[in-house]
């Protein structure tokens, strides 16, 4: 019999398990969470019966799960240590019972996690783990039953006051180092892959890492730039850590870096570079940050809101004036790269990314194109491209802070 260490069960906000078994799966557990390689998730399969649905996950060593439930949209999470997903490319994309969809990936250092989207409020009724036909593995099963609206949404409510989201600490800043900071962040990671291709092999989480880590190598060329990036691996960022990131270490640029899609837009194509706004400049940009927003969700995270409200005229004016060194950065990219790229019909624009929130920070999120279009994703792929935007890029940083360097190394934040 398997030892279930539980908080609560059916309608409970959060539900942990040792996934193992043997004589002595106690000790086994704790072992298998804190030595060796990752865990290997070897299949997962979906069975759904009458008004339960049970998910599961066949693993290659003993490990510690714990699931818990989300609303907008109801939600199941599973977070586990760190996991190696080998699943077909297509697993997670079909409905079953009481899931609509599932998807999983790296979640933060040495964390993983499973989020399944449900097709009506349910609890986890049960948990139970057994080896597979072999004995060599863990099949980890936990069954869902369907609930009333009002005990999905307790359940959930308690789950929010239980869990506390960890934000990413800052990075210090050297006193001595007086050379701008800029901050690198590419979109998405772990388990938000963010848009992908048409054929389904490509994420955008992995191209906006591979050109953000170039576009880092670039900079620290000529050594007079401090880079930080939000992620430098396939892992989980919360976009108010993202923001954080940007203030705890009081950078002078924040440069997000993404790649879109858009469904039957083969024709659509183009590089955009947006800086924040409390209106959208055009439906389109309002769609498209709406999307970006909901990152946290797509990974099972509650958002905690970047404050709106600016408490004091002198953060206002602050505001004011980093926003117009956000335009003056974002008018130096589209002038750089309208001789290496393709730009869209207009390059720059403005929303409310959350992303873009840093009220001390200039900030610009570039879309480097779309994926849905063959020909922006040829580009993406392709080296001798990436090579030329970075050296537009380089070139636009250093004209943005040409002023500053003319002052010999003046301290302000803002150029």
């Amino acid at each position: 019999m398997p030892i279930f260490p539980f908080i609560r069960l059916a309608g409970a906000c959060l539900v942990m398990a040792l996934v193992t078994f043997g004589s002595d799966h106690a000790r086994a557990a704790g072992e298998g969470a804190k030595t060796g390689s990752p865990a290997i998730a070897a299949a997962v399969t979906v069975e759904s019966e009458g008004a339960k649905t049970r998910f599961k996950v066949t693993l290659s060593k003993p490990v510690m799960a714990q699931v818990s439930l989300m609303e907008r949209p109801d939600r199941v999470i599973i977070d586990l240590p760190e996991v190696a997903f080998h699943l077909p490319q297509e697993a997670g994309r079909g409905k079953e019972g009481l899931i609509a969809s599932y998807r999983y990936g790296l979640f933060a250092p040495g964390r993983s996690r499973v989020v399944m989207e449900l097709t009506q409020p349910a609890v986890v009724s049960g948990m139970t783990t057994a080896p597979d036909a072999t004995g060599a593995a863990t099949i980890l099963t936990i069954e869902l039953s369907r609930t009333e609206r009002d005990e999905f949404h307790r359940a959930a409510v308690e789950n929010s006051a239980a869990t506390k989201e960890a934000s990413a600490p800052p990075v210090a800043q050297d006193a001595k180092d007086a050379r701008p900071v800029i901050v690198i962040d590419p979109g998405h990671g772990g388990i938000d892959p963010g848009a992908n291709a048409s054929s389904g092999n490509v994420y955008e989480k992995d191209l906006v890492l591979a050109f953000a880590q170039r576009l880092k190598r670039k900079l620290e060329e000529n050594g007079r730039y401090r880079i930080v990036m939000t992620r430098d691996e396939d892992v989980f960022v919360t976009l108010g850590d993202r923001v954080r990131a940007a203030r705890g270490v009081q950078a002078d640029l924040f440069i997000s870096i993404h790649a879109d899609s858009i469904s039957g837009g083969q024709e659509v194509r183009g590089l955009t570079v947006y800086t924040g706004a409390e209106r959208a400049s055009d439906a389109d940009s309002a769609r498209l940050a709406d999307r970006e927003n909901k990152a946290d969700a797509v990974a099972g995270v509650e958002s905690r809101d970047i404050p709106d409200d600016v408490s004091d005229i002198l953060m206002e004016l602050t505001l004011r004036e980093t926003r117009s060194f956000s335009h003056g950065f974002a008018s130096r990219l589209v002038g750089e790269f309208d001789s290496v790229a393709r730009l869209n019909k207009n390059p720059h624009r403005q929303a409310r990314f959350q992303v873009l929130r840093a009220h001390d920070v200039p900030s610009v999120l570039v879309e480097l194109g779309y994926l849905s279009s063959q020909k922006d994703l040829d580009l993406l792929m392709s080296e001798e491209w990436r090579a030329k935007m970075v050296s537009a890029m380089s070139v636009a940083v250093d004209r943005f802070f040409a002023a500053r360097f003319a002052r010999r190394g003046a301290a302000a934040v803002l150029p």
